[in-house]
């Protein structure tokens, strides 16, 4: 799917599948708890998104069954919401979620603390998160998919955790998945250059201990080969002449 610019039209409708996006994250805070399943998650998602006159995007995508991925501890990305994966505290769970406002899409995600969580674990969510704001610092049109991925790489190392890399950022628009692709490593000034009003999205997702991964036999839930917890950030933003506008970070944001 090639890369485009997005006309003013659909950058409004991007706009409003962000204010959704924003009011789903913010309703998380107080869902996620001890003793609910990640299918009460995908749920409570489903039903805030349709009440919305939005469609969830993930639904039924390339097969995917579920409307959020829900990835508890060592799974890195795309796990399947279902009955028997009932959090517990002290976990962390990562939750990705696309949304469909009239054939626009925006696609974010979060990692929450269930309950008490130790303070590796806290680290690894506040790492990631910060990945993301050292990748976006002074971003705009011009820059490259290397200058992301250089940073990204760069801040986590630092810091004793790792990056995947077999999973990436993407382009997004009428699609969930556009050129380019946007590694979280990589080096400064080589790759794609981004230009003005195109939306992609950036989403460092970061291991406790090495950088391999695995694919269960579902052939969706990615998980770290050595058992140890990852996180993942995402938001979804337009690339402008001096810099970008995110469209899901929540209003009550604070760094």
């Amino acid at each position: 799917m090639r890369e485009k610019a997005l006309t003013k039209h659909q950058i409004e409708l991007m706009r409003h599948s962000g204010e959704i996006m924003k009011q789903i994250f913010i309703g998380l805070r107080d869902v996620i708890k001890a003793g609910i399943s990640t299918k009460d998650i995908d749920r409570w998602v489903y039903d805030y998104i349709v009440t919305h006159d939005c469609k969830p995007s993930c639904l039924n995508y390339m097969g995917y069954p579920a409307s959020v991925c829900a990835s508890v501890n060592d799974v890195v990305v795309h796990g399947i919401p279902d009955e028997e994966t009932i959090l517990q505290e002290g976990d962390i769970v990562s939750v990705d979620i696309c949304v469909n406002y009239k054939g626009v899409h925006t696609d974010a995600c979060r990692t929450f603390a269930v309950g008490k969580i130790s303070p590796e674990a806290q680290k690894l969510i506040d790492v990631t998160k910060q990945a993301f704001f050292v990748a976006i610092k002074d971003l705009k049109a011009g820059n490259t998919v290397g200058d992301i991925g250089s940073r990204v790489q760069t801040f986590v190392e630092a810091n004793g955790f790792s990056v995947v890399r077999e999973m990436q950022g993407h382009g997004i628009g009428t699609h969930i998945h556009e050129d380019p692709g946007i590694p979280n490593f990589g080096k400064a000034g080589t790759g794609y250059k981004l230009h003005e009003n195109m939306a992609i999205c950036i989403e460092p997702m970061v291991n406790m201990g090495s950088h391999h991964i695995v694919i269960d036999r579902d052939g969706w839930t990615c998980r770290t080969r050595d058992g140890k917890w990852a996180a993942h950030y995402e938001n979804t933003m337009l690339v402008t002449k001096d810099g970008v506008e995110l469209m899901t970070l929540e209003d009550d944001y604070v760094e």
